[in-house]
Formats: structure tokens, C-alpha cells, sequence
């Protein structure tokens, strides 16, 4: 459980703050890169300034988001004395600050999360021809200085790393939803002969030099287990480290290191006795991907072909169908086209010339009835002929409409006397139009707290109530209702 706790450096990552302190991190990375180590919390807010979406951010802002990331360990602070000229400048702790080594790695994991669909993958064999070169000098190791040995090693495992990541990356594709889903697709048989050339391509490569690496490395296995791997552990010591000569001997850890390397590139080659090599898996795996190919190109021109000559067969059937002199040849013809076929009767409301039991349902015309499909994508066809203009009507009907607004008010306008509507001093009987205006302004002003409202012709009014009710006399009859006051604001 030593090295299961919690990772106090990626907090900034999942934080609710996070877009701030990742921005910031990503800045330090960016000079990192550019070998500018150390900076200043001026430099941070100078890069930061760049940056539209921070635009409004402050030096205030950035001190605690700066502290933030100190306290989780992503930054190191270093106190710089030979900026200090008064005490208040000594007293402000001026700081330079540096990405911790636990800081630099996730922020390159990060930038490759971000770049990682963009990246493809690929089945080069120029791996395998490399790695069978570089096993080749094996037995030159022996006699080869540390300095040689260490890069004869690192160049081996770049290869051997790059030749397994290529290969997962690529076919990691061909079982993804969406790939196994293209494959599937009529556009995808036009590019089928490219994939199939390819993945046989590397397969037939792969078949070649696979073999010659495994007889490489069982040649040169007790040489490589009992000499080699001593002298790259020992090249690998001769490298000084700062850090590893801080916590003292690191010679275990480096022999476990270079002892898995070799495990993992000899398991790729050679079958042992618990699980066959990786080799061999990854041929199956691509035989499996090229079968399915195959597989899913031939469905596809099958079903096409299926349709094709079906449709062609039915024309063809209806030309002879219609070439029948009578009804006894056209049931001939039917019956060697669709064989035996299974009878259903429909009883139907349509009603028949004879009530004969001896007559044949042949000998009544046909009745016809609209089928319609059972389904839930089915749509009635639209009726595509051109609509008639009617653009002179609706203009005759927004001019009625206009007409009749304008004269309703005139009528309601005229009741209005020095600013005001009494409904109490209303004598002569008022229309069913204007009286449903006037109930609508005194609703509206119901409903505001201050009573106020406001008309279709942009008045503003205040509505003033009474404690005694009135008569309002209707043409279709007299309403009582409470003696309200409707006074509009002078404009």
C-alpha cells in the first residue's frame, strides 16, 4: 500500500475552480518547455493577461490561486531575497515559483488526453526489422562499453514500445461502436480493398520477421539473461541522478525495471508454458478483423444484389402477368411464381349484385379498397401542385381589420371626458365589442398591485373604485357592476 494514497497533485484538475488552475499550470508548462524554470507571479499574470477569457482577472485572483496550487504540491515556491529593498517588500515575501516533477507529468498527460483522437496509430513493419537488427548485436553487447549498452538498450525498447502501441492504437478502432457500425454501411465497401491490403500487408511482414526474432532470441537468451541485462543495470547506474542518489540505492528498482523490459519483449516472441506469445495474438486478432471485413462487404453487395435482381424479376413477372389471355393462365403463372400460397378470406360491407350461392365471387366486378401500411414512419403523399394566391384577400381582410379598430376606437374614445371614463355617468345603452374592452382594461388593472394598465392604443390609465356599484346599460342588456373610474395620464 505504499504507493496507493491519495495524489494531492491532480486535485487542480477536478476542482470547481479548475478551468483557473489549469490555465496557470498550462502557462508554467509552456515556459518549462522553453527551459524557463523559475517565474514570477508578475510573468504568470503577464501570461495569463493574453488570454481573452481572463481579461478581467486580477493580481488579487491570482495570489490564492497560486497559494492553491502550492498547497497541493504542484508548485514550489523559492523565496528570492535579492528583490527585497524595503521591509515591506520583505515582509510581502517576494516568490519564484517552479512545477514540481509530479506537476510536469500530469500536465504532459493532460496535453496528450487532448491530443489523443487526433493521433492514429499504424502497422509500419520497419519495427520489426529494427528490433531484429538491434537483437542481431546481442552478442556484440559483451564486449561493448556501459555508454553503448545504454543506448543499444533505450533504442531496443523504443522500438519494442512503439511497435506494441501502434498496433493497439490501430486496431482498437476496428472494435469501437462507431467503426463496427461503418463497417457495416454500403459507403464502407468502396474502401474495404485498401483495409484488407494493408492488414494483409502486415500480417504476412509480421508472419516473417516474427520468426526470425524468436529464433534471435532463442539463440541468444542465456547470453542476454546472464550477461547483457548485468551490463545495462550497470549502465544505468553509471547514469547520475540527483534525485536517486537523494534516496539512496536505487539498484533494485533498476533491475526490476530492466528485468520487466526483458520479460515483456521475450513474451512477445516466444510462447510460454502459462499463455501462448503476443505475436500470435495479434495475427489472430488482425486474421479476425480482415474476416470481418470480408464478411461485412460481401452481406452488403449481397443484399444490394438481392434487391437489384428481385426488382428486376418483378417487372418482368408483371409484363407476363399482363400478356395472359385469361384468368386460368394467370393463375398458372401465379402459382409457379409465389408456389402455394396461404388463402385468407375478408368479409367486406360492399354489397353484391346476386345473392346466388351458386355464383362465383369472379364472375362480380372488383371492388376496391385503400391500403394503407401499418407503420409509424409512413406519411400520405402531399398533394404537390401549386397553391393559389390569395394575397389580395389577406390584404382586403387587414384593411377590414383595421377599419373596424379604428372605428371601436373612435366609440370607446368618445366616452372619455377630461381624461377620465365614469361608468356611473354612462347613459346611452354601449355595443358587446366595447363593453368586453372595457372589462378587459378594468382586468388588467385588477391584477396590478398599483392599478394601473395600459390600452391597445398605448394609454396609461389608473383604475379608481367606488363604494357604491352602478348600471351599465348594454345593447344586449344591463349590467351591475361596481362603480368604476378609468383616468388616463395626460400625454
Amino acid at each position: 500500500m505504499e504507493y496507493l494514497e491519495q495524489i494531492n497533485e491532480t486535485s487542480y484538475l477536478s476542482v470547481p475552480n479548475a478551468p483557473v488552475y489549469r490555465k496557470i499550470m498550462r502557462c508554467f508548462y509552456r515556459e518549462y518547455e522553453k527551459m524557463n524554470y523559475k517565474l514570477y507571479k508578475e510573468d504568470i499574470f503577464r501570461l495569463l493577461k493574453k488570454d481573452e477569457a481572463f481579461e478581467h482577472y486580477s493580481m488579487e485572483q491570482l495570489v490564492p490561486d497560486l497559494d492553491a496550487l502550492v498547497k497541493w504540491k504542484n508548485l514550489t515556491p523559492i523565496q528570492d531575497p535579492g528583490r527585497v529593498y524595503t521591509i515591506a517588500d520583505y515582509k510581502n515575501k517576494q516568490y519564484q515559483y517552479t512545477m514540481s516533477e509530479y506537476a510536469v507529468e500530469i500536465e504532459r498527460l493532460t496535453v496528450r488526453l487532448e491530443n489523443i483522437f487526433l493521433e492514429s496509430g499504424n502497422l509500419s513493419t520497419n519495427f520489426f526489422v529494427r528490433l531484429e537488427k538491434s537483437l542481431s548485436e546481442t552478442p556484440e553487447m559483451v564486449s561493448a562499453s556501459l555508454k553503448e549498452v545504454n543506448e543499444w538498450w533505450s533504442m531496443l525498447q523504443e522500438d519494442f514500445k512503439r511497435l506494441n502501441q501502434n498496433y493497439q492504437d490501430y486496431l482498437r478502432d476496428f472494435y469501437s461502436g462507431k467503426t463496427e457500425q461503418l463497417m457495416k454501411s454500403v459507403e464502407f465497401v468502396v474502401h474495404k480493398d485498401k483495409f484488407i491490403k494493408y492488414l494483409t500487408e502486415f500480417v504476412q511482414e509480421m508472419q516473417r520477421h516474427s520468426h526470425r526474432i524468436e529464433q534471435i532470441l532463442i539463440k541468444n537468451i542465456s547470453l542476454m539473461e546472464e550477461t547483457v541485462l548485468e551490463k545495462v543495470v550497470q549502465s544505468e547506474l553509471d547514469i547520475p541522478h540527483a534525485l536517486l542518489e537523494i534516496h539512496g540505492n536505487a539498484e533494485p528498482s533498476i533491475r526490476e525495471n530492466v528485468q520487466g523490459k526483458w520479460n515483456s519483449l521475450k513474451n512477445w516472441f516466444i510462447d510460454s508454458d502459462q499463455r501462448e506469445c503476443e505475436c500470435k495474438k495479434v495475427l489472430k486478432i488482425t486474421n479476425d478483423v480482415i474476416r470481418s471485413i470480408i464478411q461485412n462487404a460481401a452481406l452488403i453487395v449481397q443484399i444490394q444484389n438481392w434487391g437489384i435482381s428481385r426488382k428486376d424479376d418483378y417487372k418482368k413477372f408483371l409484363e407476363l402477368f399482363l400478356k395472359c389471355e385469361d384468368l386460368n393462365e394467370a393463375r398458372r403463372l401465379s402459382a409457379h411464381v409465389f408456389g402455394i400460397q396461404k388463402i385468407q378470406h375478408f368479409k367486406t360491407i360492399e354489397p353484391r349484385e346476386e345473392d346466388s350461392i351458386n355464383s362465383s365471387i369472379y364472375d362480380e366486378p372488383p371492388s376496391e379498397f385503400l391500403l394503407k401500411p401499418h407503420t409509424r414512419t409512413y406519411r400520405e403523399k402531399k398533394d404537390k401542385r401549386g397553391f393559389e394566391d390569395k394575397s389580395l384577400e389577406k390584404m382586403m381582410q387587414r384593411e377590414a381589420y383595421l377599419r373596424q379598430a379604428k372605428r371601436q376606437k373612435e366609440i370607446v374614445m368618445q366616452y372619455m371626458k377630461d381624461n377620465k371614463i365614469v361608468f356611473s355617468e354612462i347613459e346611452e345603452p354601449v355595443s358587446e365589442e366595447t363593453r368586453t374592452i372595457f372589462l378587459q382594461w378594468i382586468a388588467q388593472a385588477n391584477m396590478n398591485s398599483r392599478k394601473m394598465g395600459r390600452t391597445e392604443y398605448g394609454q396609461e390609465y389608473k383604475l379608481i373604485r367606488r363604494k357604491e356599484n352602478c348600471v351599465l346599460k348594454c345593447e344586449d342588456g344591463d349590467l351591475i357592476m361596481p362603480s368604476y373610474i378609468l383616468e388616463f395620464k395626460q400625454s
